[in-house]
């Protein structure tokens, strides 16, 4: 079987954990022998990227759910690592349409000069689906305040499904896209009791989590009252709740799955630059 790695490379996410770094911002790699993507590259995406001993030379996919900066900030400089300095023709860009053309929301976040150097293109749409090596990812619907806004269901060839909620309050359907996935990853902003419109509680979640059924859950994306209110002690009140065995995930932290999914411990330093530039990993 495939091993299938998940660096956090940022769990923070919101206006204020973005500004104050309280958590860190960079978004989540998904690495294995076939595909190298990085996904919702919030503000420090390239800086953790390099810190981590992960090139981002060797990116191969770069997916962003909707256009607020704790998710596509750093997109495109990480198009500009993926396509060895736009010199290149090279890998998959996937965002929401918001991200590439704008909506009445926003305006594009990703530069036409940007968007013509990927070898392939997607408008991430709900329901449209497209493969990076062999890995197939459909977007899914979402309820945020970027109407664009899209999950990801990542089905990989022998190691079982992801799926990404990306930021999203709850509606009826939102876990049929995701059913029966080894692995849901729940941008979980806010603490249960402390509702905030287009964003997802932990009571939210719970709901989620039972009509998906995953074989884990992971909380992400934590703005401040879900840091000050301790997302260890949240994610133990959906696994009370569900039976499914639910972490939130920190800093740093590194998903194995394989026949098991396995959390390998936070690193408490990473390598120096100068390492890193000697002996990448990725």
């Amino acid at each position: 079987m495939t091993e299938i790695e998940l660096v956090f490379l940022g769990t923070g996410g919101g206006r204020f954990a973005t500004i104050t770094q309280k958590r860190r911002t960079g978004g989540i790699r998904l690495l294995s022998k076939n595909f190298n993507v990085h996904l919702d590259p919030g503000p420090g995406a390239l800086v953790y990227s390099l810190e981590a001993g992960l090139n981002p030379q060797k990116i191969t996919g770069v997916l962003v759910s909707h256009c607020h900066p704790d998710h596509c900030n750093d997109a495109g400089v990480l198009i500009e690592a993926m396509t060895r300095g736009m010199t290149q023709k090279r890998g998959v860009l996937a965002a929401a349409h918001s991200v590439l053309k704008g909506n009445e929301n926003c305006e594009p976040c990703l530069s036409k000069y940007h968007q013509t150097m990927p070898q392939m293109v997607v408008d991430a749409e709900p329901d449209v689906s497209f493969n990076l090596g062999d890995l197939k990812i459909t977007a899914a619907k979402a309820k945020h305040s970027d109407p664009s806004t899209v999950g990801f269901r990542f089905e990989t060839a022998d190691a079982g499904d992801i799926a990404y909620t990306s930021d999203t309050e709850y509606f009826k359907g939102i876990g049929k896209p995701y059913k029966n996935v080894r692995l849901l990853l729940l941008c979980a902003m806010r603490p249960a009791g402390s509702p905030w419109k287009g964003h997802m509680t932990t009571e939210d979640a719970v709901k989620i989590v039972e009509e998906v059924s995953p074989e884990m859950a992971v909380l992400t994306h934590f703005g401040m009252k879900m840091i000050f209110k301790g997302p260890a002690s949240e994610a133990e009140f959906i696994q009370r709740k569900t039976g499914i065995p639910t972490i939130a995930a920190k800093d740093g932290m590194r998903l194995n799955i394989s026949e098991r999914i396995q959390t390998l411990a936070v690193k408490k330093s990473v390598r120096g630059l100068d390492e890193f530039f000697k002996a990448p990993k990725h």
